[in-house]
Parts: structure tokens; C-alpha cells; sequence
């Protein structure tokens, strides 16, 4: 085998088919693209989070339980937030550029650079610094990442989508977005910042493989009805997601948004990819179980960053409950202390 040669679905893996997967000519251009969406995608949550907190701030209501009309509506008049969504319009674009170039198993995951940088910015914005338990659980979510997207890397490959998986792919979002109304319906009322990033993660999964699947089929001139139903449903996968992330941004600080999405994100595409569009079919029985561990220990991350989060731990000392001789009152005074404070700093700007 040559470099640069295709490598068909039958032939048996070698080193040199591992090492040949890296001479495509588009990760050179794709892998920047990539960590260019990541960087806009930290800037964009750290100011979208600040104008939800601000709108919540102003109106006196949380939007824990879903956003409201009015709260929608203040959003679009708040510069931080439309600021941040120009900037994940930016992280958008460069994520659809990579992707027309580029692997989706090698895009997607290295959106957990992006993981990094919110970390950062949230600190500065906020006071709260990192503690070793949060270090910790954000060190499992890059780790398990970044064995996850090395394995996916060595050994996928991709083939073109017939209309009948293409079909099936529709039909799952489906009952996904079914189920995930219903969830979210039935248990709004006490749904945690998980919820809604794990279910706008699932979401945003379907979203870049249908992205994938509409770039290919237009750059191989298949532009018909069935590609016209790939980008309504993304569209409609692309809101409610959209819709739960900023949901999420009322119950969990950004970089917590941003850990969710960059762990199940990547991992719901990648388990379409090796099943549906048979991404997986050269993998070796040992790899599929180094990702499922893999993608197991980031997942976990996740989970200790959402109880270990020096600002999750925080604000859930100031709710207004009683703590033994600490009392309702007092615990009143230390969040009304807290926002003005949050407010000098201009927090909510």
C-alpha cells in the first residue's frame, strides 16, 4: 500500500494502514479549525452565562426549570449574551469547516480544549479557583477524551451513507428528541444543570453527524429531499439544544456546560459513527473496549465536576435553608453579600 491510498473496507489492518490513516492532507487544515470553534466556543459560553445570570439577576426568577418567553426576550436585549452568541456563531463555522475536511471522530472530541479555557476564564470572572477535586474531575474528562479520540483515530474509517441508514439515522433522532421532551416535561420542576447538559450533548451528537452527513452529500452533488429532511431535523436538534444549554447556564457555572457537552457530544457521535455509519467495522474487539472505558472515565468526570465544582459548592452553601445553629437568615445575608459583591466585581454586565 501506497501513502495516501484509500484503504478499502475488506483489507487487513498493518502499521502502515495506521500510519497512512494520518496522511490526510485535510487534518492539517481541520485539526486548527477545530481548536480555532473550541476557543470561540469558551469565549461564547463564558459571556452567553453571564447575560443569563444577569437577565436572571434583573428579572428576580431563576430559570432553573426552563427559560421563559421573557426571559428569551431580555437575552436578545443583553449585549453579553449576543456578543456570546456571535462568538458560538464563530465556533460554529469552524467547526463545520473542519468537518468538511476533516474525520468527524477527530473534530468533534478536541472541542474539549475548549473545556480548559472556560475553566480559566470562569475562575478570573468569578473568584473561584479551581480546587484539587475539580482539577481532578476535569483531568478524567481530557484524559478519557483524548485516549477516546487517539484509538477513534487510529483505526476508523468512513464510508458514504446510503439513503436507508440515512433513514434509520432520522428515525432515531426522532425518538430521541420524543424521549427527551418528555423527560424534560415530566421533570422540570427538579432537573439539575446534568440534565440539561446531558440531554443538550445528546442533541448537539446528532447534530455535528447530520452536519457531517449534509456537507458530504453536497460536496457529491446529492442535494434531494432526504438532505432537505437531514438539515430540518438539525434544525430542529440544533433549538432544543440550543434551548438547554441555556437552561443549563441557570443551574451550573459555564465550564460545567462546557464539561458535559464536550464529553457526551463526542461520545454520541462517535457511537453513530461506529455503528449506524460503520466507522468502527476495522476496529479490533481490545480498541471498541479502550473507548467504552475511555469514554466511562470522562463521563465520570463530568459527574465529580458537577458536585465538586468550587461554584456548584458555593452557591449551594448560600441557598436561603436552614444549617443547623447557622440559621435560614444568615445564609440569606451571605447570598445578598455574595451578589453584591458578584456585582462590583461586574460579574453582571
Amino acid at each position: 500500500m501506497t501513502w495516501g491510498e484509500p484503504i478499502s473496507a475488506t483489507a487487513e489492518v498493518s502499521p502502515d494502514d495506521l500510519i497512512g490513516l494520518f496522511d490526510n492532507p485535510g487534518l492539517l487544515l481541520g485539526i486548527p479549525l477545530a481548536i480555532a470553534g473550541a476557543v470561540f466556543m469558551s469565549l461564547g459560553a463564558q459571556y452567553q452565562s453571564r447575560g443569563v445570570r444577569k437577565v436572571e439577576h434583573l428579572a428576580g426568577k431563576t430559570g432553573r426549570t426552563g427559560l421563559s418567553a421573557s426571559h428569551i426576550v431580555s437575552l436578545l436585549r443583553r449585549p453579553s449574551w449576543v456578543v456570546g452568541t456571535l462568538l458560538l456563531g464563530a465556533a460554529i463555522f469552524c467547526q463545520l469547516s473542519a468537518l468538511a475536511i476533516a474525520p468527524l471522530i477527530v473534530v468533534q472530541p478536541l472541542g474539549a480544549i475548549s473545556l480548559v479555557i472556560t475553566t480559566l476564564l470562569n475562575a478570573q470572572a468569578t473568584g473561584h479557583i479551581p480546587t484539587r477535586a475539580s482539577l481532578t474531575s476535569i483531568g478524567l474528562c481530557l484524559g478519557g477524551i483524548f485516549v477516546f479520540v487517539v484509538f477513534a483515530a487510529l483505526y476508523a474509517v468512513e464510508h458514504p451513507l446510503d439513503d436507508t441508514q440515512l433513514l434509520v439515522l432520522l428515525v432515531i433522532l426522532l425518538v430521541v428528541l420524543i424521549v427527551v421532551g418528555t423527560a424534560w416535561i415530566m421533570f422540570r420542576t427538579r432537573a439539575g444543570a446534568l440534565f440539561y447538559i446531558t440531554g443538550a450533548g445528546i442533541l448537539y451528537g446528532f447534530v455535528a453527524t447530520l452536519a457531517k452527513v449534509i456537507i458530504k452529500r453536497i460536496q457529491d452533488g446529492n442535494v434531494d429531499l432526504l438532505t432537505l429532511a437531514c438539515a430540518i431535523a438539525l434544525a430542529a436538534a440544533g433549538v432544543a439544544g440550543a434551548y438547554f444549554v441555556q437552561t443549563a447556564y441557570s443551574s451550573g457555572p459555564p465550564d460545567l456546560v462546557i464539561a458535559g457537552l464536550t464529553v457526551v457530544d463526542p461520545i454520541v457521535a462517535v457511537v453513530i459513527g461506529a455503528t449506524l455509519l460503520d466507522e468502527a467495522a476495522r476496529a479490533p474487539l481490545w480498541t471498541i473496549i479502550i473507548w467504552t472505558l475511555a469514554g466511562a472515565v470522562a463521563t465520570v468526570g463530568v459527574v465529580l465536576l458537577a458536585r465538586h465544582h468550587p461554584q456548584v459548592v458555593s452557591e449551594s452553601q448560600e441557598l436561603p435553608i436552614r444549617r443547623g445553629s447557622d440559621g435560614g437568615t444568615a445564609a440569606a445575608d451571605r447570598t445578598s453579600d455574595k451578589r453584591t459583591d458578584d456585582e462590583d466585581r461586574g460579574d453582571y454586565r
